[in-house]
C-alpha cells in the first residue's frame, strides 16, 4: 500500500530519490523473488507482477514501466563469479517489493531495472558475500537496491498501531541499527539475537538487509537510518543508504506537504 500512499517513509524514499539524481540502472534486490535459484532479469522490457491478492483495484491496475537492462544483467554475472547467477530472459520481472519502493524514488520509471533474485537454498552468509561481491557495480552507476523489512511478521500484525512498534521488533530494529553503524560485516550475528525468532519467522524479508551489509562492509563504510520506525506492531519500516547523499528533514517536510500522488491510469509496460 505504500505504492499509493502518502506518509514520511514514502515521502523520505522520494528525497532519497532526489538526492541520488539519476543513476545509470537500479540492481533491485527484492524479498518476493524467492525461488531455489540466483539469477537476474535480463529482458528489455520487464513486466510489472502483482504477486498479491485482497488489495483495492488501484494497486492491481498499477504499472511501473521501467526498462530492463540486459547489460547490467551481464554485469552482475560477472561481478559475482565464481559464484554463479542466471539470466532469467522471461519467468520474472519487476514485483511489488520493487515497484512499490522505485514509485517514490524514480516516479517517472525512466531508470532501467534489473532484479536479482533471493536463492532460498543458501544460507546469510552466501547472500552476504554476494552483497560484497555487487559493490563494483555501485562505481559503475548501479544503483542497489535491497527491499524487504528487517522485522517482519505478518502474524503478529496489530491493526491498531499503525505507528508502533512491540517491544520485541523495536529491540531487533535497534539491534540491526547498531551493527550497520559500527560493525557491518558483522550482521549475520543477528541470527543469535534473543528477538530473531519473532523478528524473522521467514528468511525472506530479512535477507535483503544482508546484501545491503555486505555493500557496506565493502566500502569499508558505516551507515544510520534515513527514516526509521516501526509499523503495525510487527514490521520495520526503518530504510537506510550508503553514500547516495543526505536527505534531510526539511526536504522530507517539504514532500509531505505535496498532494498525495495518484497511479497513472494509461501506464503500460509495452
Amino acid at each position: 500500500m505504500n505504492t499509493l500512499e502518502h506518509n514520511r517513509f514514502t515521502a523520505s524514499w522520494s528525497s532519497l530519490g532526489r538526492a541520488i539524481g539519476r543513476p545509470r540502472a537500479v540492481l533491485s534486490i527484492s524479498a518476493h523473488w524467492y525461488t531455489n535459484a540466483t539469477a537476474v532479469t535480463a529482458m528489455s522490457t520487464p513486466r510489472t507482477i502483482h504477486d498479491f491478492y485482497g488489495f483495492p483495484d488501484e494497486l492491481f491496475a498499477f504499472e511501473y514501466p521501467a526498462a530492463g537492462a540486459p547489460d547490467v544483467a551481464a554485469a552482475v554475472v560477472e561481478s559475482v563469479k565464481p559464484r554463479w547467477v542466471g539470466l532469467d530472459h522471461d519467468s520474472w520481472g519487476l514485483d511489488h517489493g520493487t515497484w512499490s519502493v522505485l514509485a517514490h524514488v524514480f516516479p517517472a520509471a525512466d531508470v532501467p531495472v534489473v532484479q536479482l533474485s533471493i536463492n532460498a537454498l543458501e544460507p546469510f552468509d552466501y547472500h552476504f558475500d554476494l552483497g560484497r561481491r555487487l559493490a563494483p557495480l555501485r562505481e559503475h552507476g548501479v544503483f542497489v537496491l535491497g527491499s524487504g523489512n528487517i522485522v517482519h511478521n505478518l502474524g503478529r500484525i496489530a491493526w491498531n498501531q499503525p505507528d508502533h512498534g512491540f517491544d520485541w521488533a523495536r529491540r531487533f530494529d535497534e539491534a540491526a541499527r547498531d551493527l550497520l553503524a559500527t560493525e557491518p560485516g558483522d550482521i549475520l550475528k543477528l541470527a543469535e539475537h534473543p528477538d530473531f525468532a519473532l523478528a524473522v519467522p521467514t528468511p525472506d524479508h530479512f535477507i535483503p538487509i544482508l546484501y545491503f551489509a555486505g555493500l557496506v562492509a565493502e566500502a569499508g563504510a558505516t551507515t544510520q537510518p534515513f527514516v526509521d520506525g516501526c509499523a503495525l506492531g510487527s514490521l520495520s519500516m526503518t530504510s537506510y543508504a550508503i553514500e547516495c547523499g543526505a536527505v534531510d528533514a526539511g526536504a522530507v517536510d517539504e514532500v509531505l506537504e505535496r498532494p498525495a500522488p495518484d497511479a497513472p491510469a494509461d501506464q503500460t509496460n509495452m
